[in-house]
């Protein structure tokens, strides 16, 4: 195995070890997902996204609200149907979810990868990071963290949802 197998087993490992770390101080601390079973079905796989990004000195509430709402409105201007609906939940609006709006959409997690990726295009059209430098640098999840999002569910709205904290 070449260096490049042996770094991705390694991350491979991480990686399911922290998902394991993670389900455990959930089942351990009792928390519980209060949108499993509503919006979407429990998660079936998480991940913790680090994010190198600071809390940006204006994140708030009102400002989770307005960042979904401004996606909301980009999609409304398309000529077809959204694939997706967002919504800003928690008591600070601090969890997103995203369900997909009919059959066969974003039941991978290949597929709700790929939709972040197109999440992350729209996120640096928005008036809200027409102020940030080099918004290119900057992923969807990263968007997410300036904005104070502490967690992101993505679901197929029928069987499938990945879970992501962000930090």
């Amino acid at each position: 195995m070449g260096n490049s197998g042996k770094r991705s087993s390694r991350a491979l490992a991480v990686a399911m070890l922290s998902v394991g770390l993670w389900n455990g101080l959930l089942h351990a601390s009792g928390a519980t997902d209060l949108h499993a079973g509503y919006y979407y079905p429990q998660p079936q796989s998480q991940e913790v996204y680090v994010s190198d990004v600071p809390l940006a000195p204006d994140a708030s509430e009102s400002s989770r609200a307005a960042f979904v709402v401004g996606l909301a409105a980009q999609q409304a201007q398309q000529a077809y149907q959204p694939g997706y609906h967002l919504f800003a939940k928690g008591e600070q609006l601090e969890k997103m979810i995203i369900v997909a709006s009919g059959e066969g959409r974003y039941d991978t997690l290949f597929r709700m990868r790929a939709l972040l990726a197109s999440l992350t295009s729209m996120a640096r059209a928005t008036p809200l990071f027409a102020q940030v430098n080099e918004p290119h640098e900057y992923n969807f999840l990263d968007f997410c963290r300036l904005m104070g999002f502490e967690q992101l569910t993505v679901s197929d709205g029928k069987t499938f949802a990945h879970q992501i904290k962000i930090r």
